[in-house]
């Protein structure tokens, strides 16, 4: 029997942090990590609130996932996101040894494929559940901006 809990069930979760951060008017990025089909953190943007270039939803979910699991290797979790992480987030999710990485749409422009960073090499990658949604609410995001 299939469990309900699959990538696009946590995905989802992913993608309602992500509003919260439009509500916010945070760039709308949201992230959870899951360990043993456990969310056990959660986050999205809070780079205005705290006026911290650093505060990206990835960044916030491996703190709250190390504080949680009072370890600072993530090698039996997974964090799902909502768009491809950058650089910085891909560094931090290197030093993690995270073991899977799922996110929904790609970054062509500041992804951390894009910018030529490697994840550690026994970390999984899957992409693109629900990147039309995921694309979506970016793409509201900026036109508003744009306005």
């Amino acid at each position: 029997m299939e469990s309900p809990f699959d990538d696009h069930y946590y995905m989802k979760k992913a993608i309602a942090e992500a509003e919260l951060a439009f509500e916010k008017d945070e760039v709308p990025v949201g992230a959870l990590i899951v360990s043993k089909q456990q969310i056990i953190a959660k986050s999205h943007n809070l780079t205005e609130l705290l006026c911290d270039v650093t505060a990206h939803a990835e960044m916030q979910a491996i703190t709250a996932a190390a504080n949680y699991l009072g370890a600072k290797y993530l090698r039996t979790c997974t964090l799902y996101v909502t768009l491809e992480p950058c650089q910085m987030c891909a560094g931090a999710l290197y030093w993690s040894q995270i073991g899977k990485v799922v996110f929904a749409a790609e970054d062509p422009k500041r992804g951390y494929r894009a910018m030529g960073v490697s994840l550690h090499p026994k970390t999984q990658v899957e992409f693109g559940i629900l990147g039309k949604e995921s694309r979506k609410l970016l793409q509201e995001f900026f036109d508003r901006k744009r306005l």
